[in-house]
């Protein structure tokens, strides 16, 4: 017999896509009323804060490389 122990599973659905499941059947069932933009917002402000922290850092390295080079 081993004692080695099996790595975690990782996987399955996680908060934000469990958030936009429950967004989305209580939109179908007339629940609420919100716009489908809110509705699906757990999957798409993740995404855009992202985008913009790269955009940060692309800005900021640009900047910190042209007053190194002066």
């Amino acid at each position: 017999m081993s004692n080695t122990t099996q790595p975690a599973a990782s996987g399955g659905i996680g908060f934000l896509g469990l958030l936009t499941i429950v967004f989305i059947t209580l939109k179908l069932t007339g629940v609420i009323s919100w716009s489908w933009w809110w509705v699906t917002a757990p999957l798409w402000i993740p995404v855009g804060v992202v985008a913009v922290v790269v955009i940060l850092v692309a800005v900021i390295g640009v900047l910190v490389n042209r007053r190194v080079q002066r």
